[in-house]
């Protein structure tokens, strides 16, 4: 199925979770804010969270700083 990661097309399995499509993209403990087609998606939901055909998904990397 096709998703939009940050504005680029990506083909990913079929009903992939959004904790899984975190993992293929080697982020897996990193500090993120993630949205789905312009909706917040919490940590708490990403292993549940389940990607349709052209979702939109916006991934932001936190970083730390003063």
């Amino acid at each position: 199925m096709n998703v939009f990661i940050n504005g680029e097309p990506r083909d990913i399995p079929d009903k992939s979770s959004l904790q899984t499509l975190i993992e293929s993209l080697g982020l897996t403990g990193k500090r993120l804010a993630v949205e789905v087609n312009e909706d917040i998606v919490p940590r708490s939901q990403h292993s549940e969270f389940r990607l349709s055909e052209n979702d939109r998904v916006e991934i932001v990397h936190a970083i730390g700083g003063g």
